[in-house]
Protein backbone atom coordinates (compact mmCIF):
# COMPACT_ATOMS: atom_id res chain seq x y z
CA UNK A 1 0.00 0.00 0.00
CA UNK A 2 1.44 3.33 -1.07
CA UNK A 3 1.66 6.01 1.60
CA UNK A 4 2.86 9.59 1.19
CA UNK A 5 3.49 11.62 4.32
CA UNK A 6 4.23 15.34 4.06
CA UNK A 7 5.97 17.37 6.75
CA UNK A 8 7.69 20.71 7.20
CA UNK A 9 4.78 23.10 6.95
CA UNK A 10 4.19 25.92 9.40
CA UNK A 11 3.89 29.65 9.91
CA UNK A 12 6.54 31.85 8.32
CA UNK A 13 6.90 35.58 7.73
CA UNK A 14 6.87 37.03 4.22
CA UNK A 15 10.29 36.67 2.68
CA UNK A 16 11.06 33.60 4.75
CA UNK A 17 11.79 30.02 3.76
CA UNK A 18 10.44 26.55 4.45
CA UNK A 19 11.38 23.10 3.24
CA UNK A 20 8.64 20.56 2.78
CA UNK A 21 9.32 16.83 2.73
CA UNK A 22 7.25 13.96 1.40
CA UNK A 23 8.25 10.48 2.49
CA UNK A 24 6.95 7.62 0.37
CA UNK A 25 6.49 4.02 1.37
CA UNK A 26 5.08 0.94 -0.32
CA UNK A 27 6.22 2.13 -3.72
CA UNK A 28 9.11 1.80 -6.13
CA UNK A 29 9.91 5.45 -5.60
CA UNK A 30 12.87 5.71 -7.96
CA UNK A 31 10.82 4.97 -11.08
CA UNK A 32 7.96 7.37 -10.54
CA UNK A 33 7.53 11.05 -11.26
CA UNK A 34 6.57 13.13 -8.24
CA UNK A 35 4.72 16.41 -7.93
CA UNK A 36 3.70 19.07 -5.45
CA UNK A 37 0.29 20.73 -5.54
CA UNK A 38 -1.30 23.32 -3.30
CA UNK A 39 -4.79 24.44 -2.42
CA UNK A 40 -5.56 27.83 -0.94
CA UNK A 41 -8.81 28.50 0.92
CA UNK A 42 -11.71 28.83 -1.52
CA UNK A 43 -9.56 27.95 -4.53
CA UNK A 44 -8.98 24.94 -6.74
CA UNK A 45 -5.99 22.71 -6.13
CA UNK A 46 -3.16 23.86 -8.38
CA UNK A 47 0.03 22.25 -9.61
CA UNK A 48 3.24 23.71 -8.16
CA UNK A 49 6.18 21.63 -9.38
CA UNK A 50 7.19 18.27 -10.83
CA UNK A 51 10.29 16.12 -10.85
CA UNK A 52 10.78 13.14 -13.13
CA UNK A 53 12.53 9.94 -12.17
CA UNK A 54 15.53 11.37 -14.00
CA UNK A 55 15.35 14.53 -11.84
CA UNK A 56 14.11 16.81 -14.62
CA UNK A 57 12.13 19.61 -12.96
CA UNK A 58 9.34 21.96 -14.02
CA UNK A 59 7.57 24.73 -12.13
CA UNK A 60 4.38 26.75 -12.21
CA UNK A 61 4.99 30.37 -13.15
CA UNK A 62 4.01 31.83 -9.73
CA UNK A 63 6.79 29.87 -7.97
CA UNK A 64 9.47 29.79 -10.66
CA UNK A 65 12.77 31.10 -9.33
CA UNK A 66 11.63 30.83 -5.68
CA UNK A 67 10.81 27.14 -5.20
CA UNK A 68 13.02 24.14 -5.85
CA UNK A 69 11.82 20.54 -6.07
CA UNK A 70 14.31 17.75 -5.48
CA UNK A 71 14.36 14.07 -4.62
CA UNK A 72 16.47 11.58 -2.69
CA UNK A 73 15.75 8.12 -4.05
CA UNK A 74 17.79 6.48 -1.30
CA UNK A 75 15.39 7.98 1.25
CA UNK A 76 12.23 7.66 -0.87
CA UNK A 77 11.67 11.35 -0.27
CA UNK A 78 10.80 14.36 -2.39
CA UNK A 79 11.40 17.90 -1.16
CA UNK A 80 10.09 21.37 -1.91
CA UNK A 81 12.41 24.18 -0.88
CA UNK A 82 10.41 27.39 -0.74
CA UNK A 83 12.22 30.72 -0.56
CA UNK A 84 11.06 34.34 -0.68
CA UNK A 85 7.64 33.26 0.50
CA UNK A 86 4.67 35.52 -0.10
CA UNK A 87 1.24 35.73 1.51
CA UNK A 88 -0.25 34.26 -1.66
CA UNK A 89 1.77 31.08 -1.11
CA UNK A 90 -0.46 30.31 1.88
CA UNK A 91 -2.11 26.96 1.18
CA UNK A 92 -2.22 23.30 2.05
CA UNK A 93 0.59 21.62 0.11
CA UNK A 94 0.13 18.10 -1.20
CA UNK A 95 2.57 15.54 -2.47
CA UNK A 96 1.45 13.51 -5.49
CA UNK A 97 2.87 10.32 -6.91
CA UNK A 98 2.02 10.27 -10.60
CA UNK A 99 2.31 6.49 -10.96
CA UNK A 100 -0.94 5.21 -9.55
CA UNK A 101 -2.23 8.72 -8.69
CA UNK A 102 -1.51 8.70 -4.96
CA UNK A 103 -1.82 11.74 -2.69
CA UNK A 104 -0.53 12.66 0.73
CA UNK A 105 -2.66 14.18 3.47
CA UNK A 106 -1.23 17.67 3.00
CA UNK A 107 0.73 20.08 5.16
CA UNK A 108 -0.34 23.64 5.94
CA UNK A 109 1.89 26.54 4.96
CA UNK A 110 0.90 29.97 6.25
CA UNK A 111 2.81 33.08 5.24
CA UNK A 112 1.91 35.99 7.46
CA UNK A 113 3.48 38.73 9.53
Amino acid sequence: QVQLVESGGGLVQPGGSLRLSCAASGTIFSITNMEWYRQAPGKEREWVASITRGAYTTYADPVKGRFTISRDNAKNTVYLQMNSLKAEDTAVYYCHQVRGDYWGQGTQVTVSS
